[in-house]
């Protein structure tokens, strides 16, 4: 009697194949796509740490909701826009460029090459003294290439950035550390309100121009929040705690021109790179109608001291509420994460109103698709 026998010829050749491709397909390239990061305290997440700098937050009570309930170099109680994006990618949050742990297969994620203080010119934040200046965060990003290069090679290194997402936020310091920080400011003599903006945003267009020259094909670039409205400059420069006019009038005349500016940069390279976030919209939702979106306050910080918390920086012994989810503003400056939370949802998914020429979900779908 002839013995019966379960071999196929077909499933040993495919399961040959399988066997095959995962050894020729590179790891890098089933991991979600890498995430850059660059600008000012909004998306810094722990780079100051590392430097001789008094624009940290590297002290409690800052990572008091961070899963470590620890402080991570963070302006926030907890997450703040970069690592909800990186959950909206299914990646980790990506490493700040100057830790230790960016090495080897971490390099494959992306990296996070904001830092407190800065703005889009040089001379912004000069107070905070030791920060990571928009020019050197973009020379970095050069260099976190050739240090991929070295690793994977220059043609995977260029697809890897090439297929990146990438999210600028600065401009804000620009006026709060620039030309508002003190009465009749060196760039407050030099230019009047209107000419200072479009001075900024020539500056802008050149960091922007470096950084797709550099391989960038989709960023994200976010305007200034309604800077009047934090609870630092209603302490400091509003009547009666109502938003400073002054600082409203500027993010306005900011806001409206960096628009323009992508949609030129975007006709100019005939496709979408630029990515405008209307975070100022999205801001301004919340900070008009907080009961509508679960706050019970967009005046007063959840951490500080003063009038409205707004005073000083958030320490451990400062005026603290015990529950965040409740504030629009967890420190003088900066969102809470509740509040991040509802920025990222408006990237994510939010109208042209608050997303040109489209959101983040469509930007990945076509992404997919291609």
């Amino acid at each position: 009697m002839a013995h019966s026998s379960n071999f196929n010829p077909i499933v040993v050749i495919l399961f040959g194949f399988i066997l095959l491709l995962a050894v020729l397909v590179p790891r890098s390239e089933a991991r979600p796509r890498s995430f850059f990061v660059f600008g000012d305290s909004l998306v810094d997440n722990g780079n100051n740490n590392y430097l001789l700098t008094t624009a940290r937050a590297d002290s409690p009570p800052y990572g008091i909701d961070y899963p470590t309930r620890r402080p991570t170099g963070r302006f926030s109680n907890g997450f703040n826009i970069p690592d909800l994006i990186s959950q909206q990618l299914g990646a980790e949050s990506t490493l700040p460029y100057l830790s230790s742990e960016l090495t080897g297969e971490n390099l494959l994620t992306g990296a996070n090459f904001g830092s407190a203080g800065v703005g889009i010119l040089n001379d912004t934040g000069a107070q905070f003294m030791n920060v990571i200046r928009m020019h050197m965060q973009l020379d970095y990003f050069e260099e976190y290439q050739q240090r991929l290069t070295a690793l994977i090679g220059a043609s995977r290194t260029k697809r890897l950035v090439n297929q990146a997402l990438f999210l600028m936020t600065v401009g804000g310091n620009d006026f709060v550390n620039n030309y508002y920080l003190v009465p009749n400011s060196a760039r407050s003599r030099q230019f009047s309100l209107p000419h200072y903006v479009k001075f900024i945003i020539c500056e802008y267009r050149k960091h922007l121009q470096r950084l797709y020259d550099l391989g960038a094909r989709r960023v994200l670039v976010t305007g200034t929040g309604p800077l009047g409205c934090a609870p630092a400059e209603r302490a400091m420069h509003s009547t009666n705690g109502r938003c400073s006019f002054e600082l409203q009038r500027s993010a306005a005349l900011y806001n409206s021109r960096l628009e323009q500016m992508l949609e030129g940069l975007n006709r100019r390279f005939g496709n979408d790179i630029f990515i405008a976030a209307n975070t100022a919209q999205m801001h301004k939702d919340f900070v008009a109608n907080p009961t509508t979106y679960g706050f019970v306050t967009s005046k007063v910080a959840c951490c500080g001291q003063g009038p409205y918390n707004g005073i000083g920086v958030c320490r451990t012994t400062s005026n603290l509420c015990s529950n965040r989810g409740l504030y629009a503003f967890w420190d003088p400056f900066h969102p809470s994460e509740k509040a991040n939370r509802l920025i990222v949802e408006q990237i994510m998914s939010g109208s042209t109103r608050y997303m040109k020429p489209m959101n983040l979900s469509t930007i990945l779908e076509l992404d997919a698709s291609t």
